[in-house]
């Protein structure tokens, strides 16, 4: 039997992104998550808002938040996709234990 853990991701992208571009982002990543065996994925877009302090010269970002059910292994791979794309300003990974 898989030992799959629930999880939350909160990202933080650039706010360069329109409504059409942040679905495309979100879904790609979602479809890279797929690969790993992710399932029971849901995506919620918390919206654009002012951040407290600078983050690359930006003072402005779309907050996702993704939920979804994973091996453990698996997590540092999204972390380390997530750290390649210059579009993600931060993010952080929650264990949500159930």
């Amino acid at each position: 039997m898989l030992l799959l853990k629930k999880y939350e991701i909160m990202i933080l992208l650039t706010e360069e992104f329109n409504d059409s571009e942040l679905k495309t982002w979100v879904f790609n990543f979602a479809k890279s998550l797929r690969k790993f065996s992710v399932c029971d994925i849901s995506v919620i877009s918390r919206g654009k808002h002012k951040l407290a302090y600078p983050i690359d010269s930006k003072m402005k970002g779309n907050y996702i938040q993704l939920n979804f059910s994973s091996m453990p292994k698996y997590i540092n791979k999204f972390s380390n996709i997530l750290k390649m794309d210059s579009n993600v300003l931060r993010f952080l990974v929650f264990n949500k234990h159930s």
